[in-house]
């Protein structure tokens, strides 16, 4: 029998509207839309008996070794300000699911767009993987006292940097804005190429979490 990707009552924190469409029928889930603030005022308005959060979807490589496609499951987030640990018990249920690898993953409320950053914040966390809903479900779940867990995939490699308007391209219900991308191209079209890239690596970021929940 698989084993429940969250418990019941608990709820699937994640940035895209095509990251939720991976997870199970049923499965209560917040989407960002890219926006932490965001993010934590539904939180806060969530009914109460909340039992879990578990932060899912694609992220950002940041150790050297990390590549497109690569699953981990978090020992721990870290951030530059912050360290959360995440549920031992349901961290080992995520690995038996999906097979993923564990490592450390590290959170941020901006989008890390240049390979120094990624660098930088991989040098001071040792985190492998990055993403901009994990801190905030942390912090939600922490203040609660509710287990917390984060099953990411990795998109862009860390010596990959994000085109600009790569920052521009969700609503907030977390669906693509395709006009406001193509008006950011128009102003910086030299874009186009690194924009594309990023397009194939999320959609093999986005199947390896599909393998992974299968």
């Amino acid at each position: 029998m698989t084993e429940p990707l969250v418990p019941d009552r608990g709820v699937v924190v994640v940035g895209l509207r095509s990251e939720a469409a991976l997870l199970p029928a049923g499965t209560t889930v917040v989407v960002s839309g890219g926006d932490p603030g965001r993010l934590a005022a539904l939180l806060e308005a969530l009914p109460p008996g909340v039992s879990a959060v578990l932060s899912f979807g694609i992220g950002g490589g940041l150790g050297p070794s990390v590549a497109t496609g690569d699953v981990f499951v978090a020992t721990a987030l870290r951030s530059l300000s912050e360290s959360f640990p995440v549920d031992a018990e349901w961290r080992a249920a995520l690995i038996r699911r999906t097979s993923a690898a564990s490592a450390i993953l590290a959170a941020s409320d901006t989008l890390l767009g240049s390979v120094e950053a990624k660098r930088a914040l991989h040098l001071a966390t040792r985190a492998v993987a990055v993403d901009m809903e994990s801190g905030v479900a942390a912090r939600f779940a922490h203040a609660r006292g509710i287990p917390f867990a984060v099953l990411r995939a990795v998109a862009d490699g860390p010596g990959e940097a994000l085109p600009q308007a790569a920052g521009v391209g969700l609503k907030p219900d977390g669906s693509p804005a395709p006009l406001r991308v193509l008006a950011a191209l128009a102003r910086r079209p030299w874009e186009l190429p690194a924009l594309l890239r990023l397009a194939r690596t999320s959609a093999a970021a986005h199947a390896a979490l599909r393998r992974a929940l299968n």
